[in-house]
C-alpha cells in the first residue's frame, strides 16, 4: 500500500514538472508580413518603342507672272499663277534612348493594401528613325520628313498598389526636324532635280501615361503611350529663286503617337512606403 501510494506521488509530481518544462519553452515566432515596396527615389533606365504621326504639307506657290520657261524668264503684263495645295505626310519609325528622373511616394492608404500617391519628375532623350516622303502632283515637289531626335521634361502623378504603378504624365517636348524639298520637273524653280534642307528646332507638348512593374526592388519594366504636338511652322524653300518671281511657302504641323517599353534602376535601397493616411 505505500509503495502504491509512493509511485502515485512520483507520478504526479513528474506530470506537474512536465506541464511546467511546457509553460517556460518559448512561443513559436509571430508571423511579419513584408514591407510594402517604395517607389521613392532616383532611377534611370532606358526605353525603345515606335513612332506614328502626321504632318501634313500645305504648299503655296506664287508667281507674278507666268513665263514661258517655268521661274526664269517672263512676259510683262502677263497675270501670275497662285496655286495652293495640301497633301497628307505620316511619318513613322523607331524611338529608343535613356530616361532619369525622380520619385516620391507620398500615402498609404489601409482600405487598399499597399496602395498609395507617387509623383515625380522625369527627363527623356531619343534618338528616331521617324522619316516619310510625300509627293505633291501640282507643285511637283517631294517633301520629306525626318525627326533624328527627340527629348521630354515632364511631371509624372500616380496611383501604386505595391510593386504596380499606374501614372498619367505630361510637360514639355524638344524635337528637331529636318524638312527637304526636291523639284523634280523644274516647275517651281525652274531647275530640274533642285534641292533644298531645312533643319528646325521645335518645342511642344506631351501628355500620356503607362504601367510599371517592380521585378525586384531596384529594376522595373514598364509599358508607355504619349501623344506630343510640335505645333505649326513655315519653310521658305528655294529662296534662292525668288529674284525670278517665284514664292514657295510649305506650312507644317507635325503631331506624333507612340508607345514604348523601358527597363528602369532604382538607386538605394527599397525602404518601405510610409503610413500616413488612414481610412
Amino acid at each position: 500500500m505505500r509503495r502504491q501510494l509512493f509511485l502515485a506521488t512520483v507520478g504526479a509530481i513528474a506530470l506537474t514538472g512536465s506541464a511546467f518544462a511546457a509553460d517556460l519553452a518559448p512561443p513559436p515566432p509571430a508571423y511579419v508580413p513584408p514591407a510594402p515596396y517604395s517607389w521613392t527615389g532616383l532611377y534611370a533606365g532606358l526605353q525603345v518603342g515606335y513612332v506614328w504621326g502626321r504632318d501634313p504639307a500645305d504648299t503655296t506657290l506664287i508667281t507674278p507672272t507666268i513665263p514661258p520657261v517655268t521661274g526664269i524668264a517672263f512676259i510683262p503684263g502677263v497675270p501670275g499663277l497662285f496655286l495652293n495645295d495640301s497633301v497628307n505626310n505620316n511619318p513613322q519609325g523607331v524611338i529608343g534612348g535613356a530616361h532619369a528622373g525622380y520619385q516620391l511616394q507620398l500615402t498609404q492608404w489601409s482600405w487598399f493594401s499597399s496602395s498609395g500617391i507617387v509623383i515625380g519628375v522625369e527627363g527623356s532623350v531619343d534618338g528616331t528613325s521617324i522619316n516619310n516622303t510625300v509627293f505633291d502632283p501640282f507643285s511637283e515637289l517631294a517633301v520629306r520628313t525626318q525627326v533624328p531626335v527627340e527629348g521630354s521634361i515632364r511631371l509624372r502623378a500616380g496611383v501604386a498598389w505595391d510593386r504596380l504603378l499606374v501614372y498619367a504624365t505630361g510637360g514639355a517636348a524638344f524635337t528637331s526636324i529636318k524638312d527637304t524639298y526636291t523639284d523634280w520637273t523644274g516647275f517651281v524653280t525652274g531647275v530640274p532635280l533642285a534641292y533644298e534642307a531645312i533643319t528646325k528646332n521645335r518645342s511642344g507638348w506631351t501628355v500620356g501615361g503607362g504601367l510599371q512593374y517592380a521585378v525586384t526592388d531596384n529594376w522595373s519594366v514598364g509599358v508607355e503611350y504619349r501623344y506630343s504636338d510640335f505645333g505649326h511652322y513655315t519653310d521658305y524653300p528655294f529662296t534662292i529663286f525668288v529674284p525670278f518671281g517665284d514664292y514657295l511657302t510649305v506650312q507644317h504641323h507635325l503631331t506624333q503617337n507612340q508607345v514604348q517599353v523601358g527597363l528602369t534602376y532604382k538607386f538605394g535601397s527599397a525602404a518601405a512606403a510610409p503610413v500616413v493616411a488612414k481610412y
